[in-house]
């Protein structure tokens, strides 16, 4: 690949993510090293979540060659400023919308497995409701509906609730989540922001699910749900946990894009 052959990265982490991002990365004719051999890389390719806490996060900055780059995902503004001190640019990978995009594709797999092993029915004609119509919604949405679910989406933007619509599902107003409720005994959060609180729980029918998809703290009240019987989980970092080959794969390619963009590889 001309002088992609002469670019060494560093892979920190052995996480079966990291793995396969290096794997992809010398399939595109990259030298991709481990931790040990950061003074070597041109480029490093740092776990998620980046914090400056992380174990070993600043002695691997004070070993990596000087004018390094570096990417990881949820970098925290400590991490960032620790990697300025450093002289070592550091990048946020999970910023990119196509990392966003195809990550939501295992995100949305991830939940519907998780539907099938928590419950003792079908999605065939099961009454599901998703908050929220981002990205990671949407995915799991259209999905839930191509195995024959009745999908109802809840979302508080118009525009979301016209979106939901034109991809064929029934869309109803945030706004009157808890009249909608209790025709559901599945519900799949995907809004950052409290949303399941001890009311709305309550009007779910006995037993019912809920998948919080949303990042931390989550949507749901969960000790609320543990006392009125309802199974909420609390489901993050899907993509690594349910498909971590396909989940390290997207994060190399987002981070050779983004060396694109920046004319450092051809």
């Amino acid at each position: 690949m001309g002088e992609n052959t002469k670019k060494v990265f560093a892979v920190i982490g052995d996480d079966a993510r990291q793995l396969a991002a290096a794997d992809y990365l010398r399939a595109q004719g990259f030298e991709a090293l481990g931790a040990e051999d950061v003074y070597k890389a041109d480029y490093v390719l740092l776990p998620m979540p980046m914090s400056a806490d992380r174990a070993g996060f600043a002695r691997l900055l004070r070993a990596a060659k000087p004018g390094a780059l570096a990417f990881g995902g949820k970098v925290s503004a400590q991490a960032k400023a620790a990697a300025d001190a450093a002289h070592i640019g550091l990048e946020d990978y999970l910023e990119r919308e196509e990392l966003a995009q195809l990550n939501a594709i295992p995100t949305a797999e991830g939940c519907i497995a998780l539907i099938l092993q928590n419950r003792r029915r079908t999605i065939w004609r099961s009454p599901v409701l998703v908050l929220g119509y981002g990205r990671c919604a949407q995915s799991v949405a259209r999905r839930l509906a191509a195995l024959d679910a009745q999908v109802t989406v809840a979302a508080r933007k118009h525009g979301q609730q016209a979106m939901a619509m034109s991809h064929g599902l029934v869309a109803v107003p945030l706004g009157e989540l808890l009249a909608v409720l209790p025709g559901f005994d599945v519900v799949v959060n995907t809004i950052p922001a409290p949303v399941l609180g001890e009311r709305e729980l309550a009007a779910m029918p006995g037993g019912s699910l809920v998948v919080d998809l949303a990042s931390l703290p989550g949507g749901t009240d969960f000790e609320a749900a543990r006392e009125l019987g309802v199974n909420a989980i609390h489901a993050l970092s899907l993509p690594a946990r349910c498909a971590p080959v396909t989940a390290g794969e997207f994060v190399a390619r987002a981070v050779l894009a983004m060396l694109q963009e920046r004319g450092e590889v051809f």
